[in-house]
């Protein structure tokens, strides 16, 4: 949610608008949004497979040619590639960060044609910005996004908790990066200050592999039987998850008192969650689960 609410603060100090509501929930299984077509994420139970999913996802920029920000891009039949380089179709953006550092880049520049007409790319309504004060996180903070300077920050605080900034395990305020979060759970060991990327030496980090609800694999809603309870469940979740992203998308349109309503959504769908991942869908081996269709 904190790097969402700060995506939505860049895209509207440059006069974008944000709409959740339209177009922005995938059909799973899918590829990341920025062109990373060599994996797939899935709605799947936590596996060793899962957290290695997880891992390419938040994986540090460091294309195979080095620090190169683009690589080769394929196309798959039935999959859409949102970002492309702008002047090479042919090339897809490596990592998340690297992305982000892509549009850092652009806006400097951008903003730099701009100031030598005396002008700004910085344009949007400060009204539509969110700051701390209505989102609560347990790590990082918010502010608003006005000008080149703000929008640098708020972008490298995402890659800086996202990636690790390739070499840094933790962050400016001691936080550990996602990727090596997950990379914890693979290793089965804790990260701790000083030690090298890929060798953590704190304690054990025991897992029970096996302690998991075994939820159907991208299941679709057509797949429950029409009229059952978990046909119902399954479809209040939908509803739920449809009105959560209407209510993001009235809090980063000049609304941001609604996003003190967030956590407590999230609660609510843990509790509809529940009712699907801890029941069997009939006839089969695996339990149900949220399906994300709306």
């Amino acid at each position: 949610m904190l790097h969402l609410t700060i995506a939505a603060n860049v895209m509207n100090a440059v006069g974008g608008k944000v709409d959740f509501t339209k177009g922005f929930v995938p059909n799973y299984p899918t590829v990341l949004p920025d062109g990373e077509h060599d994996f797939e994420v899935g709605l799947a139970p936590y596996s060793k497979d899962t957290v290695e999913t997880f891992l390419k996802i938040e994986r540090p920029a460091m294309a195979p040619q080095g620090h190169a920000r683009h690589v080769a891009h394929v196309e798959k039949k039935g999959v859409t590639n949102l970002f492309v380089h702008p002047r090479d179709p042919s090339l897809r953006y490596y990592s998340i960060g690297e992305f982000y550092a892509a549009i850092r880049d652009g806006m400097l520049y951008l903003e730099s044609e701009a100031k030598a007409k005396g002008k700004t790319i910085f344009t949007g309504d400060h009204g539509k910005q969110v700051g701390s004060e209505y989102y609560y996180s347990g790590g990082g903070r918010l502010w608003p996004v006005v000008d080149a300077d703000s929008a640098c920050k708020a972008i490298d605080l995402i890659i800086e908790q996202g990636e690790g900034e390739i070499k840094n395990i933790f962050g400016a305020e001691g936080e550990i990066a996602h990727y090596y979060r997950f990379d914890q759970l693979k290793k089965g060991r804790y990260y701790q200050i000083g030690d090298k990327p890929g060798e953590p030496s704190g304690a054990e980090l025991h897992i029970n592999w096996e302690a998991v609800w075994p939820i159907a694999v991208n299941l679709k809603l057509n797949e429950i039987p029409e009229k059952s309870e978990l046909h119902a469940a399954a479809a209040d979740f939908n509803e739920a998850y449809r009105r959560f992203l209407a209510l993001l998308t009235h809090a980063f349109n000049a609304e941001p008192q609604l996003l003190l309503e967030a956590v407590p959504r999230m609660f609510e769908f843990r509790n509809l969650m529940q009712q699907l991942i801890r029941n069997p869908l009939p006839g089969g081996d695996c339990n149900a689960a949220p399906t994300y269709e709306i």
